[in-house]
């Protein structure tokens, strides 16, 4: 009997084992707040985050858009228009950095939709301001929206990555990319029948985005919490590099920035006078050329993140910005076809890089997410502010045609590459 008893008690402890292990392992899926386990890439809160950056790059591009319009109205050279284009650029430039960093230390998930408020103040200025000086204060409303939108939006994506930072940072990028497409696309539609006052539609995408933008403020709070009850699991591991390594591999990523954004600006700002100047086309058939270059952008981020994470960021960035130097070079002399064709392949490799460059930077410089996201959004605003004023200068002096003769030669910066340390990237957790 005694045997028995042994091993009668001996299943009656064991039986319950299983049952909690199992309930243990689907367990999470079963909760009702999902999304704070930390393995897995969230899809939901990714897809939120970079709706959002649609919306909030969409009305950024709907500013150059209307450049044609405003040159019209205020009687304007391309110099004036390129302080435009610097105001709210050089604003988000300059405040991202310092919102980032004060984020490292406090994370504030409602400044997202508080951010977006500013936006949508900036563009209802925009679409009934009679002077240029009001031009001016819409645009630096827009700018310091973007300013707080930014740092902390990028923090949300990688949050949600799963350890698939480039992913999650190309997934978010795409979603400005798209809205930077689809703004002069939008702007042909609604803006150019209505003149300055159609702007103001625009102002239900910037609700829209309140909306949304309050509810990922919800769910950030809630992961930022859920992440102090396990800071050492989810801290960042990796050993750091020598300072001096990390100067000079900073010093080089800021250089590749401003290849690709003072080149982006030539585009961005001045591709419309281009194909109306050499070409001779009209207003609207320009914008559409314009919303083909930014899809190519758009397509371009969404690859640059995933490859980098596969075969590391640092290959990324050297195709990326040194790769595109050979058809910079033929842009300026081929036919309207030609440029089409060009344009796409630029837009498509060039803006590859930036999601490579962000992540290895913030790989580089571990638990400074927003200060890092901030730095390099920052920069990426001010030298596409600085590029859009400085080329509409040399526009005016020379021609719009030479500007672009000029811009041809910068991806050759991207040869600095070689300095940049080769970093092991993580392997994504594998989920439970």
């Amino acid at each position: 009997m005694r045997p028995t008893a042994q091993l009668t008690l001996k299943y009656q402890c064991e039986r319950p084992t299983a049952p909690r292990m199992s309930t243990q392992t689907i367990a999470p899926a079963k909760i009702a707040t999902p999304d704070l386990i930390e393995e897995g890439t969230l899809f939901r809160v990714l897809t939120a985050i970079s709706f959002c950056h649609l919306l909030n790059d969409m009305v950024q591009s709907l500013v150059p858009s209307m450049y044609p319009i405003l040159q019209a109205s205020f009687h304007l050279n391309f110099t004036r228009l390129g302080l435009i284009t610097l105001t709210y650029q050089i604003t988000a430039s300059l405040l991202q950095p310092f919102i980032g960093y004060f984020t490292d230390r406090k994370p504030m998930p409602y400044s997202l939709p508080a951010g977006m408020t500013f936006t949508l103040v900036g563009l209802l200025l925009l679409a009934v301001a009679p002077t240029f000086a009001l031009l001016i204060i819409a645009a630096c409303l827009i700018g310091v929206g973007s300013a707080v939108f930014h740092p902390e939006s990028s923090r949300v994506a990688r949050l949600a990555s799963g350890g698939a930072h480039g992913m999650a940072q190309s997934f978010f990028q795409v979603g400005g990319n798209t809205g930077s497409a689809i703004g002069p696309l939008l702007a042909l539609a609604i803006v150019t029948p209505r003149g300055q006052t159609g702007a103001a539609w625009f102002s239900i995408a910037a609700l829209l985005g309140i909306f949304v933008l309050i509810r990922i403020g919800h769910w950030y709070k809630a992961r930022i919490a859920h992440l102090h009850t396990r800071p050492a699991k989810d801290a960042d591991a990796r050993e750091a590099l020598p300072r001096k390594t990390v100067g000079i591999a900073m010093a080089v990523l800021m250089v590749l920035i401003f290849s690709k954004y003072f080149y982006l600006a030539s585009f961005s700002s001045y591709y419309i006078f281009y194909l109306i100047s050499k070409f001779g086309l009209s207003v609207r058939s320009s914008q559409f050329y314009l919303f083909v270059f930014f899809g190519a952008v758009a397509a371009g981020t969404l690859i640059g993140g995933p490859v980098g994470d596969r075969v590391g960021r640092k290959l990324v960035i050297w195709v990326s910005i040194l790769g595109v130097l050979p058809f910079t070079m033929l842009l300026p002399y081929v036919n309207l076809f030609w440029t089409v064709v060009l344009s796409i392949i630029i837009g498509f490799v060039l803006a590859s890089a930036f999601s490579a460059i962000l992540v290895y930077a913030q790989d580089l410089v571990p638990g400074r997410i927003g200060m890092i996201s901030g730095l390099f959004f920052g920069v990426a605003f001010g030298m596409g502010g600085i590029g859009a004023a400085v080329l509409g200068k040399l526009a005016d002096l020379t021609s719009v045609i030479f500007v672009y003769k000029v811009c041809a030669y910068l991806p050759a910066l991207g040869i600095l590459t070689a300095m940049l340390p080769t970093l092991h990237h993580q392997k994504r957790p594998k989920p439970l």
